[in-house]
């Protein structure tokens, strides 16, 4: 493998544990570490959509909007599928599928909450920096699925 290659793979690799790392810090809940994923400052303005979301812009409110995820999430966890990497320069795009399990807080006496399935697809854009790949913008769009009920609608006469 040729020099630029050995680069090209190594850079893939950095950005596939970058946007691992941004997952798992959401699963921990630690909010000082999911800050740590994103650029830094307000001069290349981030975006986030989280699904249902309008666009949130500016480091400011992108955190927030993640601390007040984690305020009202009892649990999460996501398994990635379908993951893509393709870069350019000091850009990388990263596409997944995020099948997430999160849960509520807790009804009266148990210890956890129902716990909620969902589907989103999702564009992770990240730049290169002096401290790594870092987000620049997360985009989750929730996956629509059809239940067997809609399939029952559709055949019956």
């Amino acid at each position: 493998m040729n020099e630029e290659h050995a680069q090209a793979a190594a850079d893939i690799a950095e950005v596939e544990a970058a946007n691992t790392a941004f997952y798992e810090a959401m699963e921990r809940g630690d909010h000082e570490e999911l800050s740590r994923s994103w650029l830094p400052g307000e001069d290349l303005a981030v975006s986030c959509v989280h699904p249902g979301w309008p666009v949130l812009t500016g480091r400011g409110e992108v955190l927030r909007s993640y601390a007040l995820i984690m305020a009202n999430t009892e649990y999460i966890q996501f398994f990635l599928t379908d993951v893509n990497i393709a870069m350019t320069g000091d850009t990388a795009l990263v596409t997944c599928t995020e099948n997430i399990l999160s849960g509520g807080p807790a009804e009266e006496g148990d210890a956890l909450g129902p716990l909620v399935g969902q589907l989103v697809v999702a564009t992770n854009v990240f730049r290169r920096t002096a401290d790594g790949w870092k987000l620049w913008s997360h985009h989750g769009s929730p996956v629509l699925a059809e239940s067997d009920e809609d399939d029952e609608e559709e055949t019956s006469p």
